[in-house]
């Protein structure tokens, strides 16, 4: 029975990491999309790419995980240019890509 147990606490512990990674990613494909709307490129293949996980401070001092994520855009169709985008929980607070300085402006700090 108590392995029953552990197995179970296993299993909802593996699905609530899955289920905020793929929350993160929904939430740095928005933000791609933005990006690359308000710059007027598009979108490559319409998603982001994981590239990294760690645990990092965060401004108000508590640990929390830093993901990072790469896409790809386009100014007119025939060539690729690579961005990146790094958050802390849904906070953005690195991105390099189409027109990064007005983007990073315009998103509200908290």
């Amino acid at each position: 029975m108590p392995s029953l147990i552990l197995l179970m606490i296993a299993g909802a512990l593996a699905y609530a990491w899955w289920n905020a990674a793929r929350a993160a990613s929904e939430h740095a494909i928005q933000v791609g999309h933005a990006a690359c709307r308000r710059a007027g490129v598009q979108l490559l293949d319409q998603t982001v790419h994981a590239t990294g996980l760690r645990l990092r401070r965060r401004h108000d001092g508590r640990m929390g995980l830093e993901r990072s994520f790469r896409f790809e855009y386009s100014h007119d169709g025939t060539d690729r240019q690579r961005g990146r985008m790094v958050f802390h929980g849904t906070r953005l607070v690195a991105f390099s890509g189409p027109d990064a300085a007005a983007f990073v402006q315009a998103e509200p700090v908290d």
